[in-house]
């Protein structure tokens, strides 16, 4: 679903309205877009193939400048400003900050259907159909390539693949995540479990779930989701780490009403009612798993790494409680994560402008996001496995700087990062396949007397009828 931790809040309802701060980073001469050079998309004045111009005047718009609340982040903006106007000072930015959350359903389709998105607006990976949908992204495939994006050849080709449609790139990622095995060390070594080797198939979550719950005082072994659509994430997932689907390769039926699906729910129902290995308290949502797991509540569940973060930055939690492992399983795992899309219509300077800012922020191995010193130093955690979509060169580069720098022990994330799975997309219409999916998952972890095949036909029915209306 999202990759960072706002990926949850899509699934929300809206929280919070829309304010815009803005941040400019004044150039020498003129601060408007009214003295932007000219250009058409795809050609005129401004060649795709030709670097940007230093003296050219454009001024962006650009969607989740960390807002005030985050002072380290917002002063690493500035800074990646100040540096990037050092190369290119007539490029004036202009952040736009959401406080709250960066980017929430209501106002990002609100946002589309009235064509008021900035020139660079922020997206996940699984938005780009919509976009698409409001004629909102600006093709830039000829104006990505190896002077433009230096490290274009070292990133990840399936992470970029989920910013092309019928071969043409409308995006550039940020940051990108995988689901595996999250687990509290400290429960595995009371319940006489190696913390260093976490479970590899779903049996042994099942043996090592009985163990961790036989330590009593309410401790769950593992936990899972069935409510506000994340409950049909993680079944995703799961159907996913067994070679398995939800929706068939053209996007038109459900693929879930088979031998892997009832797997799926006939083992967390034995977990649920047989060991009784997952707790009482059913009809969880995100967030909740955090705070038990982050508690020695929670021996193990689904996440993605950035949960590490959260729950130390949020929760209080310290690093050294968690370790990970790949996803059981391990033929395949959910993948996602977020990027930035750029405005149809702009001028050809201003895609080559932003095109530039997104190189110089996101895209190049020690700077911006990736200068681990200096997040470290600003007191942010460095040494969480993911973001991480290089490949190559960029790749050793960055993980030996990110070990460097850690201010967590990357050591408990290494069976994680030494056993890569597969990333496999969000289903089309993934939320509402989602919200279906839910009553599988809550079927079978509230009911006792659930009948599997009965909640996956009618959740298939309603899946079809979800893809048919696409």
């Amino acid at each position: 679903m999202r990759s960072a931790r706002f990926r949850r809040v899509r699934r929300a309802s809206a929280i919070a309205l829309v304010s815009a701060l803005t941040l400019t980073a004044l150039a020498a001469c003129g601060t408007s877009s009214s003295n932007d050079s000219g250009g058409s998309e795809g050609g005129g004045a401004s060649d795709p193939t030709a670097p940007l111009d230093p003296n050219t005047k454009v001024t962006l718009t650009i969607d989740c400048m960390p807002p005030a609340a985050k002072a380290a982040e917002l002063k690493e903006w500035k800074e990646d400003v100040a540096a990037f106007n050092k190369t290119y000072p007539n490029v004036t930015i202009q952040g736009r900050s959401t406080p709250g959350q960066c980017l929430e359903p209501p106002r990002f389709t609100a946002m589309l259907k009235a064509k008021s998105q900035p020139d660079v607006f922020y997206t996940y990976f699984t938005d780009l159909p919509q976009v698409l949908d409001n004629d909102g992204a600006a093709d830039i495939t000829a104006y990505v390539h190896d002077k433009s994006v230096p490290a274009l050849k070292d990133i990840d080709p399936n992470v970029l693949g989920s910013l092309k449609q019928d071969g043409k790139l409308y995006g550039l990622p940020t940051s990108n995540y995988t689901m595996g095995l999250l687990i509290n060390r400290k429960l595995f070594e009371d319940a006489g479990l190696n913390p260093d080797a976490p479970p590899r198939t779903w049996e042994e979550v099942r043996a090592a779930a009985k163990k961790i719950a036989g330590l009593g005082k309410g401790i769950s072994g593992f936990g899972e989701y069935s409510a506000k659509n994340t409950g049909g994430w993680h079944f995703t997932a799961q159907m996913y780490s067994l070679g398995g689907d939800v929706v068939d390769a053209d996007g038109k039926k459900a693929a879930f009403n088979n031998d892997l699906g009832r797997q799926v729910a006939k083992n967390l129902h034995a977990m649920r009612w047989e060991d009784d290995s997952m707790g009482r308290t059913q009809l969880l949502a995100w967030g909740d798993l955090q705070k038990q797991i982050a508690t020695d509540k929670l021996g193990m569940f689904l996440a993605a790494p950035d949960d590490i973060a959260y729950m130390v930055q949020q929760l209080g939690a310290t690093y050294e409680k968690f370790g990970m492992g790949p996803i059981p399983g391990g033929r395949n795992t959910l993948a996602g994560g977020n990027n930035y899309v750029i405005k149809k219509g702009i001028s050809g300077d201003k895609i080559k402008a932003a095109i530039a800012w997104l190189n110089f922020k996101n895209l190049t191995v020690g700077k911006g996001q990736f200068d681990w010193a200096r997040i470290k130093a600003d007191g942010l955690p460095v040494g969480v496995p993911q973001p991480n979509f290089w490949l190559n060169e960029s790749k050793t580069k960055d993980d030996a700087a990110r070990a460097e720098h850690a201010t967590m022990p990357v050591a408990n994330f290494k069976t994680f990062t030494d056993n890569p799975v597969a990333g496999k997309a969000e289903p089309p219409k993934a939320q509402e396949v989602y919200k279906v999916l839910d009553n599988v998952m809550s079927g079978v972890l509230t009911n006792k007397d659930a009948d599997v095949d009965k909640l996956l036909s009618t959740a298939e029915a309603q899946v079809n009828q979800v893809l048919a209306h696409q």
